[in-house]
Formats: C-alpha cells, sequence, structure tokens
C-alpha cells in the first residue's frame, strides 16, 4: 500500500477520533441544556431556546460523531454469515458496501449544501456556484465582501428565530467527514483484501 495513502487514512482517523471525542462531551450541554429546560418550567421562567438548543446540540452530536463510530465499527450490522467469514471475505463485503454508503452520503451532501446555501440567501443557482462565490468575495474582500453575498438568513419559524445556518453547516461538515471516514475505509478493506492490514 503507497504510504500516502496509509497517510491519509491515519490522518483520517486521527482528525475524525478527535472530533468524535470532543462531540461525545456534547452530551453534557446538552444534558445542561434539558435539565435547564425542566427547572424553568417549574420556575415559570422563559425557556425559549431550550428546545431548539436541544435539537442542534444533538444533530451536532450525532452528526460529529457518525465518523468516529463509522471508524470503530460501531454501527450496527446483521450478522448471520459475517463472523464466521475470514478477513478478506469480510473485506470484500465491507468495500462493496462502503461504495453504497459513499453514494448515499454524497446525494445527502449535496442535500445538506443546497440547504444551507438557501439558508444564507442565495436565489437561483446552483449550491456550488453560490459556495465558490461566497468564498471567493470572502478571500478577496474579507468578511464585508463575503457578508454583501449573504441574503436573508433563514431563520426558524418558532418564538426564538434562531438562524439556521450553523447547524446545517454543522450538518454538512459532518457528512463531509462521514464520507472522507467511509474512504478510509474503502482504503483498509483494499488493503485487507490484498493481505496488508493499515
Amino acid at each position: 500500500m503507497p504510504r500516502v495513502l496509509i497517510g491519509f487514512v491515519r490522518a483520517i482517523e486521527a482528525m475524525n477520533r478527535a472530533i468524535g471525542r470532543v462531540a461525545m462531551y456534547l452530551i453534557f450541554a446538552l444534558i445542561g441544556v434539558l435539565l435547564w429546560s425542566s427547572v424553568s418550567k417549574v420556575a415559570f421562567l422563559p425557556s425559549l431556546w431550550t428546545l431548539e438548543t436541544a435539537q442542534f446540540v444533538m444533530v451536532a452530536y450525532y452528526i460529529l460523531g457518525g465518523p468516529y463510530s463509522i471508524q470503530l465499527g460501531s454501527n450496527v450490522r446483521m450478522d448471520l454469515f459475517y463472523g464466521n467469514w475470514t478477513v478478506r471475505q469480510k473485506a470484500w463485503v465491507d468495500a462493496f458496501t462502503v461504495l453504497f454508503l459513499m453514494f448515499y452520503l454524497g446525494v445527502l451532501l449535496y442535500g445538506a449544501l443546497g440547504s444551507l446555501a438557501y439558508s444564507m440567501g442565495y436565489f437561483g443557482m446552483q449550491p456550488l456556484d453560490y459556495f465558490a462565490e461566497f468564498f471567493g468575495a470572502l478571500l478577496t474582500g474579507g468578511i464585508d465582501g463575503a457578508a454583501e453575498k449573504l441574503g436573508f438568513l433563514e431563520r426558524s419559524s418558532t418564538a426564538w428565530r434562531p438562524m439556521l445556518w450553523p447547524i446545517k453547516l454543522v450538518l454538512a461538515f459532518g457528512i463531509f467527514l462521514m464520507i472522507l471516514q467511509t474512504l478510509a475505509e474503502l482504503i483498509k478493506d483494499i488493503g485487507r483484501i490484498r493481505g496488508v492490514e493499515i
């Protein structure tokens, strides 16, 4: 296996391990938000923000922890025959299923980017074209240039009305990390098929 691929796999796994561990600590933020929500209801304190904040933290917790879960192999698998197969046979099956997962995640990422672009105010452009213009304006004109590319900022329809682009950004970033991790898994499976453990 080329050193470049081995380095790529190790870098992706180190990044997803670090992000996954940080995401695990988001559970404490979620507990705090839910605890405050319970206390505020009893004490009749305003807590418009608690429900949506809890939902946003849960999305971040699951989506940023997903790549680490894939790395650890802690995803749910139906094991009727798989446990009795050799390492090479398992690698063939895993490589085959990873290709489907990568296709699914690619479609999901495209949809997430479209939703994010909509939340940031694009009109009538393809999401990738919008982001190319947005980041081009950010690089050439700084924050002021990028701010000109923002249209309306989509907000939740609840009384609190938070902007939705931050959570949609986390969602798109998490899906991108999952794609990178599944690519690393595919490289490891190809290595196992060839008899090399990465």
